[in-house]
């Protein structure tokens, strides 16, 4: 580069050289002129090229017009011999005047250059800026940091390494590599290394007073404010980057508390109804010894039924909580599922009450491979959820039938229906209308567990809500692959 450089300025001495010739031919062939105004046309020809190119070249451009205005334009002609001493005089003012405004032009031209450079830099710094604003997840953030650094500022190489992390993440199409060391003690003790040789820097990444981390850069030397800026903005992104983590951590403590907390007053909740009619039922046994035979045999049978109810209630809260914070292990074998919708009605039946459900089969469904308890539960979720949202006076239908390759089972209710921007969130976790909250208790949890179970075994879970009739689809392929849904639902968990 400096080879480079100084070729340059030979090129321009060289072309100087020759605008000297060529005032000097016309003041002295092409328009014959006295020595002032040929004196006048060199000292324009040193103002542009200092203000062109700079000082080295309007000093040549000075040194050899008064030479060629002193053997050409002073007497005696052609010699360098001058007899009148205010020649002398007027030889010297010029090269003095022509020097200085050389000179002046040259650092009036460098501080423009210089107010250029900064503005650039500082132009940079912002880009550099709102690329931090802009880093998104998926990569580390440190490692975006890094490759910004790079496309930003033309780096060839750009290390960064995270103290917190103790990790380093690099970019840039040149290798820089056996640093980790220094990299290390400048994180550590906030040392700035520099090899100007290599046009490296290895500088440290303050938070107020504290290095957090280290920052080594190849392929372009920078003023020590431009670098002191890069590693504050550097030290301002990582900072960003732990908050958002920490703001992610706090979250997912929050989402887990949260799950927690719903899941026991679910229980406790759906727990009083059947622990209320065991206690009745025991209570009378005990407070009336007796009872007529058929009176105390109804009461143990409610007493049992009750108990067998709230022996379900709590496999499936155990279930939910499994559902929704480990994998969904699904163990298949082949399953009528007509018959499996009669099951679950059947065990439905305290739920149902004096409701009508009516079960609707269209043709005869193929047997396909199911887990048969995780779909008992989802297609609780689905009935449950009818009979809670829809009048107590209304019917329930649910329709079984084949539709190309795969086997639908929709569940049809008479409630208000759900507004179409709440259909596009009902299956989230914990997600409930206002309005809903107000009215009917529950977790919230139910339709994203039967969505979870239907994405397990290769299906889906969808909905059509219209006011006074709302749709829950579950459609199932009829014949998946075990070993596909498997995996697919373990790596899910």
């Amino acid at each position: 580069m400096n080879a480079d450089r100084n070729l340059g300025k030979i090129a321009r001495s060289l072309a100087v050289l020759a605008a000297v010739a060529a005032v000097t031919y016309a003041g002295k062939r092409l328009i014959p002129v006295n020595a002032t105004t040929v004196a006048f046309a060199y000292f324009l020809l040193v103002l542009t090229v200092a203000s062109t190119w700079g000082f080295v070249e309007a000093l040549v451009a000075s040194v050899s017009s008064a030479l060629v205005f002193n053997f050409f334009f002073l007497p005696p002609f052609g010699t360098l011999t001058i007899w009148d001493p205010e020649n002398w005089v007027a030889l010297f003012s010029f090269l003095a005047t022509a020097l200085v405004a050389g000179r002046l032009s040259a650092n009036a031209e460098q501080r423009a250059r210089d107010a250029m450079e900064r503005q650039r830099d500082l132009e940079r710094l912002y880009t550099f800026s709102r690329a931090i604003l802009l880093i998104e997840g998926g990569e580390p953030f440190p490692r975006q940091l890094a490759r910004r650094l790079v496309e930003t500022f033309g780096f060839s190489a750009a290390v960064l390494y995270d103290r917190r992390r103790d990790h380093f993440y690099r970019e840039g199409p040149a290798e820089f590599d056996g640093m980790e060391d220094q990299l290390r003690d400048s994180a550590r003790q906030g040392a700035t290394f520099t090899d100007p040789a290599r046009l490296r820097v290895i500088t440290s990444v303050r938070l107020g007073s504290q290095p957090i981390a280290s920052l080594a850069l190849q392929g372009v030397l920078m003023p020590d404010s431009m670098l002191q800026g890069i590693a504050n903005l550097v030290a301002i992104g990582l900072e960003r980057a732990a908050a958002q983590d920490l703001a992610h951590q706090v979250e997912a403590a929050r989402q887990s508390e949260q799950l927690r907390t719903t899941l026991i007053d679910a229980m406790a909740h759906e727990f009083k109804t059947p622990l209320t009619s065991i206690k009745a039922a025991t209570t009378s046994l005990l407070a009336t010894p007796g009872l007529a035979a058929d009176t105390r045999s109804e009461l143990i049978t409610i007493a049992d039924e009750e108990s067998d109810r709230l022996k379900d209630l709590i496999d499936n809260a155990i279930e939910m909580a499994r559902l929704d914070t480990s994998r969904i292990e699904v163990e298949l074998q082949e399953c009528q599922v007509d018959a499996l919708v009669r099951e679950v009605v059947a065990s439905m039946h305290h739920e149902i009450e004096q409701r009508t459900v009516q079960i609707v089969v269209e043709g005869q469904p193929p047997v396909i491979p199911l887990d048969r308890r995780l779909m008992k539960l989802a297609i609780k979720q689905l009935l449950d959820n009818a009979l809670k949202y829809s009048p107590a006076s209304s019917a329930v239908r649910i329709r079984v039938r084949q539709a190309n390759q795969a086997v639908q089972v929709e569940l049809t209710d008479q409630g208000k229906g759900i507004p179409e921007p709440e259909q596009k969130r009902i299956f989230e976790r914990f997600y409930r209308s206002h309005s809903a909250r107000r009215q009917v208790p529950g977790s919230g949890l139910g339709l994203t567990i039967a969505h979870s179970i239907a994405r397990a075994h290769g299906g889906e879970l969808s909905v059509a809500s219209r006011p006074g009739e709302t749709t829950f689809c579950l459609t199932l392929p009829a014949a998946p692959k075990g070993e596909a849904i498997e995996r697919r639902a373990n790596s899910r968990g």
